[in-house]
């Protein structure tokens, strides 16, 4: 692990699971600090199981954790103990004192049962961080319900803003490719998680944060949420247009797709007189974008038939040069084929004790000072349990022997 991040010396321990909480633990890992991460022996993170595609041992080839398990653990140690039991518990307990930061996202009083809620732990550590994540938050009438990704898109307003509008072919409503309600809730996480410890060094105390992926969905509508809140018009899907800016989604080439992002009204200009539709930027209803906005579907029928008459490598090339925002879409092999992208070294290898090396993509945070560092690769299940439990608790093999026999560790 990195010893001279921005976070050295902050420690953090991870008892969540799947991508939120691991998520902002890894973030944190990758900014210098120290990330434990608990699991379950035997079974581990349940997204160690989600695959294909797996790893794969250098040795003999058979699977090992799958990718998606990669992608948010690496720069962690991982200590495999049983929290059902009351040994392992009281293992937690004592760990915890020793960490600045606890990350779970157990249902709503989920760790209450085992003495590991927020009161118990602050009662031993009153300087600790205690980050809750969960699907609907610590009160109302959801929050002990589980909640994931897809189904707070769902709940949350995403997938009636996503997919193609309901009469056209392949309408309805569809969810982000990724699990982006995920992915935000714990870059929210890293971020509350800094301001408490913050906090915590001007006030001397530490702090529970309530974390909602419901919450976050919501927050993160962005424009969408406040051209509702303002018009009272519901906002509906609209494939890749935007509600608020025009010409601004994909159009059809001789050979493929491009996308047009024009964000106001000069590049308009720039972008007529480059595709020889000059005409259209003196068009009082064209002119400005909220006339755009009016006349969206002419706007669109006179653009579409253009650019459909050359291809896509034509109008990227002849609009980067105009200063007009518009590029392809890609595949993700694409992606990483491109020779921005790998300028920019968004991939790093790193050395897997089974695997060997694997690639993972880079943190993307620059760093002048105090770089992100991509040190350690995802843990195997338990990999440092013993080294743990020795530098923190001061237990010997013996010991640890024994609790291992108990089924207390892994």
């Amino acid at each position: 692990m990195t010893q001279h991040g921005a976070l050295s010396g902050i420690k953090v321990l991870d008892l969540s699971r799947v991508l939120a909480g691991p998520w902002a633990a890894q973030t944190l890992g990758d900014l210098g600090a120290e990330v434990v991460k608990v699991e379950k022996p035997g079974a581990g993170d349940d997204t160690r199981s989600w695959g294909p595609p797996f790893l794969r041992s250098t040795h003999d080839g058979s699977p090992l954790d799958a990718a998606y398990y990669v992608c948010a653990n690496r720069n962690k140690k991982s200590v495999a103990i049983d929290i059902a039991t009351p040994q392992g518990q009281r293992l937690v307990r004592e760990l915890a004192p020793n960490f600045d930061v606890l990350i779970e996202n157990y249902k709503v009083g989920g760790l209450k049962k085992y003495g590991l809620d927020y009161d118990a732990i602050r009662q031993l550590h009153p300087r600790i961080v205690y980050c809750s994540i969960t699907g609907f938050g610590q009160n109302g009438p959801y929050s002990h319900r589980a909640g994931y990704d897809f189904l707070i898109q769902g709940m949350g307003g995403m997938m009636s803003v996503t997919g193609r509008p309901d009469d056209e072919p392949g309408g309805g409503p569809m969810k982000v490719g990724v699990a982006l309600t995920d992915i935000l809730t714990g870059l929210y996480a890293s971020t509350a998680i800094l301001a408490a410890l913050r906090a915590r060094d001007v006030h001397g105390v530490g702090q529970h944060i309530d974390l909602s992926l419901l919450d976050v969905q919501i927050a993160c509508l962005a424009n969408q949420a406040t051209n509702f809140l303002y018009s009272g018009e519901v906002p509906q899907r609209m494939g890749n247009a935007h509600p608020n800016a025009v010409p601004y989604q994909d159009f059809r080439t001789k050979d493929g797709f491009i996308i047009l992002a024009i964000g106001n009204d000069s590049q308009f200009r720039r972008f007529c007189d480059a595709a020889g539709l000059g005409c259209l930027a003196d068009d009082e209803r064209f002119a400005r974008n909220t006339a755009r906005i009016g006349n969206r579907d002419a706007l669109v029928a006179l653009i579409s038939r253009r650019v459909g008459e050359q291809t896509t490598k034509h109008w990227v090339d002849l609009l980067h040069d105009k200063a007009v925002p518009c590029g392809p879409i890609r595949n993700i092999k694409e992606v990483f084929e491109d020779e921005h992208v790998a300028a920019r070294n968004v991939i790093s290898r790193l050395e897997h004790p089974l695997a060997g090396r694997i690639p993972v993509v880079s943190n993307p945070i620059r760093l002048s000072e105090t770089p992100v560092a991509h040190a350690g690769s995802p843990p195997t299940l338990g990999q440092h349990t013993e080294s743990v439990l020795t530098d923190y608790l001061g237990l010997d093999g013996r010991r640890i022997q024994e609790l291992r026999a108990q089924g207390v560790l892994g």
